[in-house]
């Protein structure tokens, strides 16, 4: 059986976008490479809902880097109702939320990580779907912009699991429901 992982940069005011739906203010250092090069060896799988999956699609699909070779190797599950196909290597149109993810999670490998996709967290939360939620709080104040809990959801009590800081101020929280 696989984990479900919510894994996401945020504002200290908890926003994962800018205003403007831009990630131009990302803590980006050697450190932060090194743990996503560790943390990149958990993944089995990538679930994204549209906004998301295009997005990166658009970076990674052409980029010359580590993680765009990463991303065309793994494969990726985009929950989308308006999609009639995906083309970027190794996607796969997710329509039945959460069927499709339950039967994803039962399946052997490593851990099926949603990076971005803040309504589609949103949905997995109220169906119980999430096993962990990675929280990297970076060391900014935007003062608006996209928030990555929408709300919508019933009270989730979570228990603190690890907790990580980068020498550039990144903290990384990990955390799980509460048994």
């Amino acid at each position: 059986m696989r984990d479900l992982i919510v894994s996401n940069m945020i504002s200290l005011d908890g926003y994962f976008a800018d205003p403007d739906g831009q990630l131009d203010w990302f803590t980006v250092s050697d450190e932060l490479e090194d743990y996503l090069r560790e943390v990149h060896q958990e993944v089995g799988g990538y679930l994204y809902g549209r906004r998301t999956y295009q997005g990166m699609e658009a970076f990674w699909r052409s980029t010359d880097h580590w993680i765009a070779d990463f991303l065309r190797s793994v494969p990726k599950f985009v929950a989308s109702r308006s999609l009639e196909q995906v083309d970027w290597e190794n996607s796969h149109l997710v329509r039945d939320l959460p069927g499709e993810v339950e039967k994803l999670k039962q399946e052997p490998g490593k851990a099926i990580f949603v990076a971005g996709s803040a309504n589609l967290v949103t949905t997995l939360t109220r169906y119980g779907l999430v096993d962990e939620y990675r929280v990297w709080i970076n060391p900014i104040l935007l003062g608006a912009g996209t928030p990555l809990f929408q709300g919508g959801t019933d009270r989730l009590p979570l228990r603190l699991v690890d907790t990580r800081q980068l020498d550039s101020g990144l903290l990384i929280l990990r955390y799980r429901p509460k048994d």
